[in-house]
């Protein structure tokens, strides 16, 4: 009778279909469909189709425009790399990440280019973007293309790129390159007269911007970076030796790589190939910094960046990461003794919780009274001892 009850009581209303209804009115064999009565049903509807178009047709924004960037530079790809990239294209991981992984070329083991666009395909993550981008006045959000150049190491022997941190940068993108990467805590922040006013560098050394910012025949850093139709797009260029975020043990040598990472706004689809002369000028600049081939104007830079740099900034450099692993290094122990100090604690509460579970009412009270007294002598005497 209970389960009768419950169950006329989960069954829902019988609607109230008026047999007078002379509004439209549908009918096939047993069924009737009559429109006027699914009045808030229409809103429903609509909402959903808004949000499935919006989906597709963002989805489609975000694979053209990836797609028309790398295709305005796939000749440089093929020129540079004997593997410019997957015989399927991009890589594809969700609807606003693309990949390519390029190799085969002198001084480099890879070049890895990731693709981070806008969700377009999410109408309530673009709207929370847009809203958050009119509250907070520096926050900015943007198609974001990366060309990540990992050099390629010699085992055993110092390579002809030094282990340093050294970046140009965006002004406006100071705070969000701050904020990202913690390799760029090795550097200070200045400007230079040859580079335009919207440009910081970050170096740990003014030798290190002496060496990568003068021109080496023809090719000129600053006059590749000081171009008004790059300007737009150029977020930053950094040359790195430590990882993106602080590292929890000190890293082995074989775990460390030594990158230099482009990162541009990407442009319209109209206009792709805007970026097309600073991504090929990161060719001869690879070289430049390793070391390798001749370069636009005959200018070689024999030994790379390593050899160009005078003696006492390379101890300094030498220096400055030895104290960091150091630190790491106490860092980590101090932390696994912090652990090791919880877990004998949490042993030993177990292991008196069980004792005093045993024990009747009237012993576990003086048990706890003579805990208590324990610990509280432990206090004043530490309270003495200050």
């Amino acid at each position: 009778m209970a389960a009768f009850n419950i169950a006329k009581f989960l069954t829902p209303p019988m609607p109230n279909v008026a047999a007078e209804y002379e509004g439209l009115e549908y009918r096939w064999k047993f069924l009737t469909f009559r429109p006027a009565y699914f009045k808030n049903e229409v809103y429903f509807l609509a909402a959903v189709l808004l949000y499935v178009a919006f989906y597709y047709i963002g989805k489609k924004a975000n694979e053209r425009r990836a797609h028309k960037w790398f295709e305005a530079h796939k000749h440089l790809y093929q020129a540079q790399f004997s593997k410019p990239i997957h015989s399927a294209g991009l890589s594809q991981d969700g609807n606003s990440d693309f990949f390519a992984f390029s190799t085969g070329r002198r001084a480099l083991t890879s070049l890895h280019t990731t693709f981070t666009l806008r969700p377009r395909h999410d109408l309530f993550q673009y709207l929370f973007q847009v809203a958050r981008g009119l509250i907070e006045l520096d926050y900015k959000v943007y198609d974001e293309v990366e060309l990540e150049f990992t050099f390629r190491e010699p085992v055993g022997k110092e390579g002809s790129v030094p282990e340093c941190v050294w970046a140009v940068v965006a002004k406006d993108e100071l705070k969000k390159i701050r904020s990202e990467r913690w390799d760029v805590t090795f550097t200070k922040t200045t400007d230079s007269p040859a580079l335009p006013n919207t440009l910081a560098v970050m170096s740990e050394f003014a030798d290190i911007t002496a060496n990568l910012l003068k021109s080496y025949g023809t090719f000129s850093l600053p006059a590749v970076l000081s171009s008004p139709a790059i300007q737009p797009y150029f977020r930053s260029l950094s040359l790195t030796d430590q990882p993106r975020t602080r590292p929890s043990r000190p890293l082995s040598p074989s775990e460390r790589s030594k990158r230099l990472i482009l990162t541009l706004a990407v442009p319209p689809a109209s206009d792709a190939g805007a970026t097309a002369p600073l991504v090929a000028a990161m060719f001869p600049l690879v070289d430049l910094i390793a070391g390798e081939g001749k370069h636009p104007g005959g200018a070689t830079a024999r030994g790379g960046l390593q050899a160009a740099l005078r003696p006492e900034t390379k101890a300094k450099l030498r220096r400055t990461r030895e104290e960091v692993d150091r630190e790491i290094g106490e860092e980590a122990i101090r932390e696994k003794r912090e652990e090791a100090e919880e877990q004998k604690a949490a042993a030993r509460k177990k292991a008196q919780e069980e004792r005093l579970s045993k024990l009747s009412a009237a012993e576990q009270k003086k048990a706890l009274d003579r805990e208590k007294k324990r610990m509280l002598r432990k206090t004043q005497g530490k309270v003495k001892m200050r």
